[in-house]
């Protein structure tokens, strides 16, 4: 089953001034996707911030394609 990003990434005003976070962490999504565009593998990253699950990672490409594919009403 492909992974949800509502599932695993939360935003909330008292942590990290709201930007999207892993769910029980301090990890931003942007963060990740930081790693992730400079080359970094799923392995590489759970490597530095061990509480993450390669799940987590999957969660924020999808909520990156969420964005992507959004659309403004004109």
């Amino acid at each position: 089953m492909p992974v949800q990003w509502k599932d695993r990434i939360v935003s909330t005003p008292d942590v990290l001034r709201g930007k999207p976070r892993i769910k029980n962490t301090r990890i931003p999504v942007g963060l990740i996707l930081g790693y992730l565009a400079a080359g970094s593998s799923t392995d590489e990253i759970i490597g530095e911030f061990p509480d993450l699950l390669p799940d987590d990672i999957a969660a924020c490409l999808d909520l990156a394609r969420d964005l992507v594919d959004f659309e403004v009403a004109a």
